[in-house]
């Protein structure tokens, strides 16, 4: 028996918790150190990347997890290393504002300390989801704690923006450890209860991680999956940075106008998300629709959209940009849910718990072609800009690029199959 929707959102909270911490420090105090502190961009753009850098170790926390049998502890130490993180974070940028290269060298630990309390919960957190859902309720249940991660990154923003005004360094402060507190009783709440015994007999203690790596990179399927995952992913996040540059270069749009097309594209992956937990719950007495069938559509689609944004940039007088952006965005939330169910299915495969290091590997590839793609995006497009006379030409060429990337993401994803024991819908690379 699978856990309940009520112990699901339960656990959802965990995920929004998480999501409030995190935009509190890559929005806000990414804003205050370029706004208020005028310092150059490229100083918490360093610093995020110092948070990609720990991915690599998500394999390491799972299995760490896989190991003891618990997930739980991990879960809590993992956000309360992302609490103490974000705190930190907060000072540092108060003690940037009188002593720059004392403010800098403080940030840097504090920003090492989210990034592992990320790794360590948001890992485990989905390797307990993978345990203990139903297979059924996979791709629905990705979808309701995304739903509730994203409310809780709304919630956050609008709140701080409120509490914040008129900026001081001790305001941010007092935000960022009352956002900290609030999500560490969210996350003892989400938690408590879910794990009263173990899903699975945890494996040998004294197993090599090393080990379990090699094994798991060994096994076709994972690694057929943790290569689409990554080429989904790096396309997924390519045009992140560069959609509203895109909407004022080509479409003259003011900073308002393009903000709220970014607003559009959020706004599509929440439908996206939200059609994909309805097919899994309330439509599911009617018709199943397979995993695979919506992360190759959900890849198609985003692909077909991103090409529609290219040729679109060539006559922007009558493109309707903002539909197109919607759409990019509804058929990015589809494939994105739909690929954390498919992950969650994958990962609890075998005799034995080693949920936490499947998911470890795969969350490692996603969040390292965020990073990479977030890099790739702009630097392309900056590099097509100084190439080509043409604007629209020099950001169409990118998107075309982005799209091909999803097209090749959806070839990737048609090459899985279900094996003859597997539930309908259930993803495993074909032979």
């Amino acid at each position: 028996m699978g856990l309940s929707w009520f112990s699901i959102c339960r656990l959802g909270l965990v995920q929004m918790a998480l999501g409030s911490i995190v935009v509190l420090t890559t929005a806000t105090m990414n804003r205050v150190m370029v706004v208020e502190l005028a310092f150059p961009a490229i100083l918490p753009g360093l610093l995020v990347s110092i948070y990609y850098a720990t991915q690599f170790l998500r394999p390491r926390f799972g299995h760490g997890a896989d190991q003891g049998g618990r997930r739980i502890p991990w879960i809590i130490g993992g956000m309360l290393t992302l609490a103490t993180g974000a705190i930190g974070a907060a000072l540092s940028v108060w003690l940037m504002g009188s002593n720059a290269a004392l403010g800098i060298a403080a940030a840097v630990p504090a920003f090492l300390l989210i990034g592992l309390g990320i790794g360590a919960a948001g890992t485990n957190l989905l390797a307990l989801l993978a345990s203990r859902v139903a297979e059924d309720r996979q791709a629905a249940a990705g979808s309701a704690v995304w739903i509730m991660m994203i409310f809780g990154l709304a919630a956050t923003g609008i709140t701080a923006g409120m509490l914040l005004d008129p900026y001081t360094p001790l305001r941010l402060v007092a935000v960022a450890a009352g956002i900290c507190g609030i999500a560490m009783m969210l996350t003892l709440l989400g938690v408590w209860g879910q794990e009263r015994s173990p899903a699975r007999p945890a494996p040998q203690r004294d197993v090599d991680f090393g080990q379990i790596t090699r094994e798991l990179w060994a096994d076709t399927r994972v690694r057929a999956f943790t290569i689409f995952v990554f080429a989904s992913m790096l396309a997924y996040n390519l045009q992140d940075l560069i959609l509203e540059p895109f909407a004022g270069h080509v479409f003259g749009m003011t900073v308002g106008e393009s903000t709220q097309l970014g607003g559009m594209h959020h706004a599509g992956a929440l439908v996206g998300m939200i059609v994909v937990l309805l097919s899994g719950t309330v439509l599911a007495r009617w018709f199943q629709v397979p995993i695979r069938v919506w992360i190759v559509g959900g890849c198609v689609l985003s692909g077909s959209a991103l090409v529609g944004m290219s040729l679109g940039g060539q006559t922007p007088e009558t493109w309707p940009i903002a539909p197109n952006v919607f759409l990019l965005g509804f058929a990015n939330g589809v494939f994105a849910v739909a690929a954390i169910g498919a992950m969650m299915g994958l990962s609890r495969e075998g005799t034995e718990a080693r949920e936490g290091a499947r998911m470890g590997l795969f969350g490692a590839a996603q969040a390292i072609a965020f990073g990479i793609g977030a890099f790739l995006g702009t630097a392309a497009a900056d590099i097509m800009r100084a190439l080509l006379e043409s604007d629209a030409l020099a950001y169409g060429s990118v998107f075309l690029v982005e799209g091909a990337i999803f097209l090749i993401a959806a070839l990737l994803a048609l090459r899985v199959s279900a094996p003859p024991t597997a539930p309908q819908g259930a993803l495993v690379p074909g032979e």
